[in-house]
């Protein structure tokens, strides 16, 4: 599985685009999500994803099938993908 992260809206104009082995830059950062199709998804993925430890957003994307998640910190992937998975979807 391979994460597709955007970072073109990062609170830290200093931040670099360069991201660390398994982990994202802090900012905001958008996840394709495999299946969202509903106003219930949405929930789902949001409360997963805002109750990983730094992020303090999550706005969802529901036809681009993407969230968009603001951390202070940088995430591990594997945080990510786990909240995600158990959340019933899947990222890609």
């Amino acid at each position: 599985m391979t994460a597709v992260a955007d970072t073109s809206a990062s609170a830290d104009p200093s931040a670099s685009a360069d991201r660390s082995a398994g982990a994202d830059p802090a900012g905001t950062t958008a996840y394709s999500v495999l299946g969202m199709s509903c106003g219930h998804c949405s929930d789902a993925v949001t409360e997963a994803l805002t109750a990983l430890p730094g992020v303090s957003a999550v706005e969802i994307d529901l036809p681009g099938k993407r969230a968009l998640v603001t951390s202070a910190a940088a995430l591990e992937i594997a945080a990510v993908r786990d909240a995600i998975e158990d959340a019933g979807y899947q990222l890609v």
